[in-house]
């Protein structure tokens, strides 16, 4: 099935180029299918790239996809045009008495803020809380991932002396976690942050499971054994020239920023780097759609904690 995302949003005509199946508005009406309500809580400052990189990974599943894209209330982003936030962002608020099948929520470039300290901060802790109510199954990415476990585990978030910055090699911990079916052992994955949750701090808590670690740096992913949440602190989702992007626009506001790690051929800048990790991005986004699938209600009405009874943050 084809992924159902607004007609005239940008990433359409990127993923129709890729051959990527788009479905229009009027052929999913025609349907006589429920498809999977998928939420993006987008917080980075590039939204269109964003956009199209996750629809990309969410649009290859046989299933029927449709995206609704979500942005806080409580802050305007700066670096996307007001006319496309208008024309295809709903504010948590127009969707709260909705419910959904999975919810994702990215990163955001505010890392080195304490969390307290962040605009939007009081209103992301209204959706993670909302979310454990009426989202089936929630996927969250670097910083979004890192506030998620401060907000329900306490777990904390440190800096690093250096930003961690590059493709790194990641060990697969659990190749039987739904998550990581068809994952090699060793999976290269882009990583790009300031700071790090550390697995101390998550062995602390009762039912977090590491399911994919670095040597070099850290933990990549973790699992909620009891509500199934996933928190994904590095970025499997990137495009191949992202971290060019990120490293060229560094180097023109003369901060002080590294080569990535293993990213540019011979370390040569000026040679285009390649994408190694793009099919373990599909994959992982393809089995998590099927656990969505697998275990979401038909009549989204009927949804409950995994757990069976209502969640509440501490």
């Amino acid at each position: 099935m084809p992924i159902k995302i607004p007609d005239n949003l940008p990433a359409r005509a990127v993923l129709e180029r890729e051959g990527i199946v788009m479905m229009t508005e009027a052929q999913a009406v025609r349907q006589d299918i429920r498809p999977i309500r998928i939420a993006i809580l987008n917080l980075m400052p590039l939204k269109i790239a964003t956009e199209t990189q996750l629809t990309r990974l969410l649009g290859a599943s046989p299933l029927q996809v449709e995206v609704t894209l979500l942005a806080t209330a409580s802050y305007t982003p700066r670096n996307t045009s007001a006319e496309h936030m208008a024309a295809f962002y709903r504010s948590w608020e127009e969707v709260r008495q909705q419910r959904f099948d999975g919810l994702i929520v990215t990163g955001a470039p505010v890392e080195t803020l304490e969390y307290e300290d962040v605009a939007y901060w009081a209103e992301l802790k209204d959706i993670f809380n909302w979310a454990r109510e009426n989202v089936y199954s929630r996927f969250f990415i670097c910083w979004g991932a890192q506030a998620a476990l401060y907000h329900y585990f306490g777990v904390p978030k440190h800096p690093l002396p250096q930003k961690a910055f590059g493709i790194y090699p990641h060990e697969v911990l659990d190749a039987a976690s739904p998550l990581l079916r068809g994952f090699d052992d060793v999976v290269p994955v882009p990583v790009s942050r300031h700071t790090e949750v550390r697995r101390a701090d998550i062995e602390r808590v009762p039912g977090l499971q590491i399911l994919v670690e670095s040597e070099e740096t850290g933990v990549c992913v973790v699992r909620d054994l009891k509500s199934g949440d996933h928190f994904n602190f590095n970025h499997l989702e990137y495009d191949c020239d992202t971290l060019a992007l990120e490293y060229r626009r560094d180097v023109a506001e003369g901060k002080a920023i590294e080569l990535p790690h293993d990213y540019f051929p011979s370390d040569d800048p000026a040679k285009n780097p390649r994408n190694r990790w793009r099919s373990h991005a599909f994959l992982m986004f393809q089995n998590w759609l099927n656990e969505v699938y697998q275990g979401t209600p038909y009549d989204l009405s009927d949804l409950a904690d995994p757990a069976g009874e209502r969640w509440e943050a501490g």
